[in-house]
């Protein structure tokens, strides 16, 4: 990934941590799923997280993994808490997830373990996603 984290914080098992965030996902009653605005994908793709203010930018840079993203958002685990209400820029790992830098805003944060923390995020704009993803999924289905 061309923004690799290096001396920076990441999650410790992304393997693990994508299985907990599909967990997660399963859990949510069928009701609220209904409720959603945007369809989501099921996705593994690692993501750098880093703050959106321009004077903040170079405070810190982390990686976490992506485990399903819809045009409107996307659900992550990372391996320290999120500020929830605070902008981020996530940058996607291109080899996995082609989309551009997005400006994010947290919606949730909470404990999964004492390295992991699943958040849910909220794009500015709703996104294009990439065409081979949805035909993915909908082969699957």
């Amino acid at each position: 990934m061309e923004t690799e984290c290096g001396d920076n914080i990441s999650l410790v098992d992304e393997d693990v941590s994508f299985d907990i965030l599909q967990d997660i996902e399963k859990q949510s009653g069928e009701k609220h799923q209904q409720q959603r605005v945007y369809e989501r994908f099921a996705v593994k793709a690692k993501a750098i997280l880093q703050p959106g203010n321009s004077s903040e930018f170079l405070s810190f840079k982390m990686q976490g993994i992506i485990g399903n993203i819809s045009t409107g958002g996307c659900h992550a685990m990372f391996p320290v808490p999120i500020q929830v209400g605070d902008i981020y820029r996530l940058h996607f790992d291109k080899e996995q997830l082609n989309l551009p830098i997005s400006f994010v805003r947290c919606l949730r944060c909470r404990l999964i373990s004492e390295d992991a923390f699943e958040a849910g995020f909220i794009f500015f704009r709703p996104i294009t996603l990439p065409q081979n993803l949805i035909n993915k999924q909908k082969h699957n289905s």
